[in-house]
């Protein structure tokens, strides 16, 4: 059974911030030896964020096409929204107000892949990427024929 996933970040106020206009809460925070850290439960899942001194740039995993390792996180919106074109839409300005009225210094969401339809076997989903506040790679997805 999955558990979580753990992220590394460079400013771990900016990071709660974004994953709380995804819809994730903030249900435990603690120290991991040397640095800020806690967890985060939202879109049936759990996330793991750690504020890590002195943070060196993350991979380009998106656009870098030789790169091997973690690539994304990916969450399933399909009993959440009725299309990913409207619900991005929705987390711009939710993104936009947050970082006019706090100081996490969000930036604008930046969208890696515009929402577009994929078959992936026998079914067919809408797909969008979209960058954390680090830059890490997010997927929504939405299965279209159910």
């Amino acid at each position: 059974m999955f558990h979580h996933a753990s992220i590394r970040t460079a400013d771990i106020h900016r990071a709660i911030a974004f994953y709380e206009q995804l819809g994730f809460t903030v249900c435990d925070r603690f120290t991991t030896g040397y640095t800020l850290a806690c967890w985060m439960e939202g879109l049936n899942g759990r996330i793991e964020l750690i504020q890590i001194p002195e943070p060196a740039p993350a991979p380009d995993a998106f656009n870098d096409e030789h790169y091997v390792g973690f690539y994304h996180l990916s969450f399933d919106l399909t009993d959440s929204c009725p299309d990913l074109s409207s619900w991005l839409q929705d987390l711009q300005v939710r993104i936009l107000q947050v970082s006019q009225t706090e100081a996490s210094a969000l930036q604008p969401l930046k969208i890696l892949l515009a929402p577009q339809q994929q078959a992936i076997g026998d079914r067919v989903y809408e797909v969008t990427f979209i960058a954390d506040a680090d830059g890490l790679p997010l997927e929504f997805i939405r299965q279209l024929n159910k």
